[in-house]
């Protein structure tokens, strides 16, 4: 998530085509080392269970970006550990500081080497464990747009954001949900869930104008996912759209020395809950 691009794209997770297989097979053990808006998390397809592999796509909150260093504390490792508990064996982390949803496509900020992007790098993990992948989790969206929004001023470039998220609508309906449902099919059936999560407003206590546009972002991330998986409220976790809202200085660094608008720890963790109340 969240551009602040000159610092976070210089953080890379280089996935080679031998690390990328023998990550597909490590065990548990060291794999381990709107309206949503309103609407509760939603739950995921119950016909399909949870499978071997747990596959998490996005920017730099599935990567666990944290700016005192910390990239070990992350929503997905903490979702793993319990569906682990389910009987998940492994995790393969594919979220990229930065990402964008053109740059998940077509690539661009970490490399993925043998392949072009996140999103190819996705679908050849998915074929080569067909039918053996659930849940698949994505965020993605937030660098999309923020770049929109100027603090301290908060204002916001009204047509270019609209433009960008037409943009990232496309990218999510015509591209990547109907590439990675179609890779998630065996024999015309499907085998495991996607579950994409909405966002989060760091600002909204500087800057309360950016809270609608929030929601804007939120609900058409909504729409995008319908028919090809589901949508959890982290929006919703983190407080919703009061303000102000204490959550937004205890879950993520904006208030800290930092001024970073990621998450903690205790924010992750949330994020985490709130997947595992609808996947589980």
């Amino acid at each position: 998530m969240l551009k602040d691009a000159h610092i976070y794209r210089r953080i890379v997770v280089p996935i080679t085509l031998a690390a990328l297989l023998l990550f597909a097979f490590v065990p548990a053990a060291l794999a381990a080392s709107s309206n949503s808006d309103h609407n509760n998390s939603a739950q995921t397809n119950s016909n399909v269970r949870l499978k071997q592999h747990y596959l998490a796509l996005g920017d730099s909150l599935a990567f666990g970006f944290q700016p005192n260093g910390d990239f070990t504390h992350g929503y997905v490792t903490d979702l793993f550990n319990k569906l682990h508990e389910e009987g998940v064996k492994d995790v393969l982390n594919l979220g990229c500081p930065g990402e964008t949803s053109t740059t998940l496509i077509h690539g661009g900020i970490c490399p993925y080497s043998p392949f072009s992007s996140q999103l190819t790098a996705a679908l050849y993990f998915l074929q080569k464990n067909a039918g053996n992948v659930s849940p698949v989790t994505l965020d993605i969206g937030a660098n999309d747009v923020l770049q929109n929004t100027v603090p301290p001023s908060c204002m916001v470039n009204v047509p270019v954001f609209n433009a960008h998220l037409e943009t990232l609508d496309a990218n999510l309906k015509q591209v990547i949900l109907p590439q990675l449902k179609e890779a998630l099919e065996v024999k015309g059936k499907v085998t495991g869930n996607i579950v994409m999560m909405n966002y989060y407003d760091p600002l909204q206590n500087f800057c309360p104008n950016t809270v609608p546009f929030t929601q804007k972002l939120n609900r058409h991330l909504a729409a995008d996912v319908q028919g090809f998986g589901s949508i959890v409220n982290v929006f919703r976790s983190f407080g919703g759209a009061k303000i102000p809202n204490p959550n937004i200085c205890s879950y993520t660094w904006i208030c800290s020395v930092y001024h970073d608008i990621h998450p903690m720890t205790k924010g992750y963790s949330v994020i985490a809950e709130t997947f595992e109340d609808a996947i589980l």
